[in-house]
């Protein structure tokens, strides 16, 4: 009894799952096929957008202020000769009775305080400007004050790239992504049609054929998707290699759109929403490596 039961559950629990998986089937084309030794990682993300850059700050803000010149040398001038004349009139003598030792005593105080601000003037540090004539690299037995940054590695997209372009030089990785906006808008409409016949080109035998079942389900159930008011927000590149004799190149896109099913005989809202959502998704394409025709061969939600 109790095996029976068990047996009842298990099918009602695979009936469910066929269930969901046909009508997440009757949705835009999502989810599947092949992007070769990777089919089985999630897709790299690109790098984030580069934000703008920082105010740069004054000089005046981030430089240590010096007095001027006459500023400095004339108020010191001015407290020696105004402490010579206060001494004088305490003590008598000075100026006009000849000189003495609070004479000598004022000079020398006055001589001291003025070779240390000159000293200080010295060493307040200059700002340093670019092609100011120091060298771009630090020689052996010197310095200099520029800082030399080592280049930084190249990242796996663009080593990928400069694969792809080995037989391909005219590889252009953002005229790429624009190319695959464009295939992602037909695929769409080729499926709200059910006839993949105007995309057949851009996907691989694998593909074609799953996207098909896809289409077929739709016919069966009488059921039309629509994919509409798509707005890019970004599509950029975001792996590129090669394997077994073939290049891969995978997509980053990221958009605003309306996706919906409606039924074809009463027109009802069957599934999704009139109202726009923002979806990020993975198209990856391939082909025999060298400038040949590219293939859809996968696509995978973010």
């Amino acid at each position: 009894m109790r095996s029976h039961a068990l047996l009842t559950l298990c099918g009602v629990a695979l009936v469910s799952l066929l269930v969901v998986d046909a009508g997440s089937a009757w949705a835009r084309a999502t989810g599947g096929g092949s992007r070769g030794s990777r089919s089985y990682s999630s897709p790299a993300r690109p790098a984030p957008s580069p934000t703008a850059p920082a105010t740069p700050t004054s000089p005046s803000m981030n430089q240590p202020q010096r007095p001027g010149l006459f500023g400095g040398l004339m108020g010191g001038l001015a407290g020696f000769a105004l402490g010579g004349l206060l001494g004088s009139m305490l003590f008598g003598g000075g100026f006009g009775g000849g000189i003495g030792l609070l004479e000598i005593l004022l000079v020398g105080a006055g001589a001291f305080f003025l070779l240390r601000m000159l000293r200080a003037r010295q060493s307040v540090p200059q700002p340093a400007y670019a092609g100011g004539g120091a060298s771009a690299y630090t020689g052996q037995g010197g310095s200099s004050g520029a800082v030399v940054e080592a280049p930084s590695a190249p990242s796996d997209v663009e080593r990928g790239v400069a694969f792809i372009r080995q037989m391909d030089p005219g590889f252009d990785p953002a005229a790429f992504a624009q190319w695959a906006q464009r295939a992602f808008s037909d695929v769409q409409d080729a499926i709200a049609r059910r006839d993949l016949a105007t995309v057949a080109d851009r996907l691989t035998p694998q593909e074609f054929a799953r996207l098909q079942g896809q289409c077929d389900q739709l016919r069966g159930a009488r059921q039309t998707n629509r994919v509409e008011q798509i707005r890019w927000r970004r599509a950029e590149v975001s792996e590129a290699w090669q394997e077994s004799g073939q290049d891969w190149v995978t997509v980053y896109l990221a958009a605003s759109l309306v996706d919906y099913t409606v039924d074809d005989t009463t027109g009802a809202l069957v599934d999704g929403s009139k109202t726009p959502q923002d979806i990020e998704e993975y198209w990856t394409f391939t082909r025999l490596v060298g400038p040949k025709p590219w293939r859809l061969s996968a696509i995978q939600a973010a």
